[in-house]
């Protein structure tokens, strides 16, 4: 409080979480009550079959479109600051940071390989077949759904039209900081997770050469990253003039090094002050927490002080999500999307979908969560029965 009685005037911040089929913005008070919310879907395209494209020009118009309504009515110099988190998908740029295609027919509007593409099946077994060091932090088994066999993909299918003419390698979440920034540093969150960054000892030289991308070590990793900073450390000089007039936000407010989207929702979790909430967990040290975070894809996140190997599990990446502690994950990729076609299939869908459009819901989930009693003794079904 201000002398006079006065109060200090409120500040905001304004979190963009890119996720498989859309943009969301949040605009929160410094008490991290949400103010403000904005969706924009944005485009996928499915050349054939596992490969999953989207477009970092495309993306980005729709965080600078929910940006811009999510600010609407508020001064915007009380902003303090800015957040983005993203699918860990695959974005190339050449050397002037201009979109390259990575796919067959040349269009280079569609520059992302998208997290849940698979095309990299048969190089992400060699890598796997090399047992390297590294394996041992994604549970002995690297995914293909992780950045080297995507990588390596691209050098071996695409190596004139992409592979040659490439200048820098970012996780989404990166490059969305990059756009904001101009500052190339990665996030220990995305390089650690799922590029084999160790936050203890770097790159590491003798894998990426015994999978065959030792061209990647050159001029110091400037492709894939050589500056990393943990997640919510300050980039550079702040939002550009230029991102900030696409934006709608002043330019200089302060932008956070990125997260991965589950691991922005694991850290909320994780993180959560419990205090007179009567929760089991009140009392507890963060480390006996297990956050489950649900989206396209479900995510089971714990982190613990020393690290623990377990095969099959990903993980141990140290300070990848909380400074100072190691996190193991789990869970099963596209299980919100298998629920959709489910729902979606359904007799009942179009029904459903009328109700949740009657009452202005942008999901069913609302609908089905209030499912009236019910009761079919012949089915063995008495009392409440909630679909979710």
């Amino acid at each position: 409080t201000m002398s006079g009685g006065e109060q200090e005037p409120g500040h905001y911040y304004v979190g963009i979480d890119v996720g498989t089929g859309s943009v969301r913005a949040a605009l929160v008070d410094h008490g991290g009550i949400l103010l403000a919310f904005a969706e924009q879907p944005i485009k996928k395209w499915e050349p054939q079959f596992n490969h999953h494209e989207q477009s970092s020009e495309d993306i980005w118009t729709a965080c600078c479109v929910v940006t811009k309504k999510v600010v609407q009515g508020i001064d915007l110099n009380q902003i303090r600051g800015l957040g983005f988190d993203a699918t860990c998908s695959l974005v190339v740029l050449d050397k002037q940071f201009r979109p390259l295609p990575v796919n067959f027919e040349g269009d280079s509007h569609r520059n992302i390989i998208m997290w849940l593409d698979h095309r990299a099946i048969s190089q992400v077994q060699r890598i796997n077949e090399t047992q390297h060091d590294v394996l041992q932090y994604v549970g002995g088994v690297m995914s293909v759904e992780m950045q080297a066999p995507k990588l390596l993909w691209l050098k071996e299918n695409l190596r004139e039209t992409c592979w040659d003419k490439a200048g820098h390698f970012f996780d989404l979440p990166d490059f969305l900081s990059w756009k904001a920034t101009g500052v190339t540093a990665r996030s220990l969150c995305s390089l650690v997770c799922k590029w084999t960054y160790s936050a203890e000892k770097g790159w590491d030289d003798s894998f990426w050469k015994m999978v065959g991308l030792e061209d990647l070590i050159g001029d110091n990793y400037s492709k894939i990253g050589n500056l990393v900073l943990p997640p919510g450390a300050s980039l550079g000089s702040g939002l550009t003039p230029e991102a900030a007039k696409e934006l709608g936000l002043p330019k200089g407010i302060a932008v956070a090094a990125s997260l991965i989207d589950a691991h922005a929702g694991g850290l909320g979790v994780i993180g959560a002050d419990v205090s007179g909430h009567g929760l089991i967990c009140e009392g507890q040290p963060v480390s006996s927490r297990l956050a489950v975070i649900c989206g396209t894809s479900s995510c089971h996140m714990g982190i613990s002080k020393d690290p623990i190997f377990v095969p099959g599990i990903w993980g141990p990446y140290f300070s990848a999500m909380v400074p100072g502690f190691w996190l193991n994950e789990g869970g099963q990729s596209v299980t919100g999307k298998l629920i959709d076609h489910i729902v979606q299939s359904h007799a009942a869908f179009p029904e459903l979908q009328a109700k949740a459009t009657a009452r202005n819901l942008q999901k069913l989930h609302g609908i089905l969560g209030d499912t009236p009693e019910v009761t079919k003794p012949e089915l063995g079904i008495t009392g409440s029965f909630k679909a979710f």
